[in-house]
């Protein structure tokens, strides 16, 4: 336990190149219906991920975030869209400090029953190695507040909760220029 929240199982982050890959993998014991309404629904969406959104729920519908504690503004078109198991976008964010180059991401929630509850499985894919080890220990501070949200606790604080995970994963890679 770190203050009073179960440690899940680390996110990986894989390296190819100058390109990154985060995958999560987390049950929660919830049904997938409940679990997609989380990922989808703008209004749920601004409590556990901090998040102003609009998704356009189709194939080729469009998402616009502004995310997190650092409102990074991303866009994107849904790329697949199958009600409760598969929620893809792309991961687009304009230059700024933090992001030097921009991103040019995509992100896939996959929804799997299992039991009487879901395996969420989280592919956060072609991102620079500076932002992928930079994002890991984030993730995984949103897929806590995700599961207290679906649980009805009191949700991780992200500051918190960021500094007691990002020990735990590979330093940040400093931003290319």
């Amino acid at each position: 336990m770190m203050r009073g929240f179960p440690l899940a199982p680390l996110g990986r982050v894989e390296m190819d190149g100058a390109t990154g890959t985060l995958r999560f993998e987390r049950y929660l014991p919830h049904p997938a219906s409940r679990v997609w309404t989380m990922l989808t629904d703008p209004g749920e969406l601004r409590g556990w991920y901090m998040t102003r959104a609009i998704v356009d729920g189709r194939p080729g519908g469009r998402i616009e975030f502004w995310v997190g504690p650092a409102q990074f503004h991303v866009t994107g078109r849904i790329l697949a869209w199958d009600p409760p198991k598969i929620f893809e976008h792309e991961w687009n964010a304009d230059p700024r400090p933090e992001l030097p180059r921009g991103e040019r991401g995509s992100i896939r929630w996959e929804l799997i029953p299992e039991g009487a509850g879901t395996l969420l499985r989280l592919t956060h894919s072609n991102l620079t190695t500076s932002t992928a080890t930079g994002f890991a220990p984030g993730t995984h501070v949103f897929l806590d507040r995700l599961e207290a949200a679906l649980g009805g606790t009191n949700l991780p604080d992200w500051p918190t909760r960021y500094a007691e995970l990002v020990v735990r994963y590979p330093p940040r890679e400093p931003p290319v220029p």
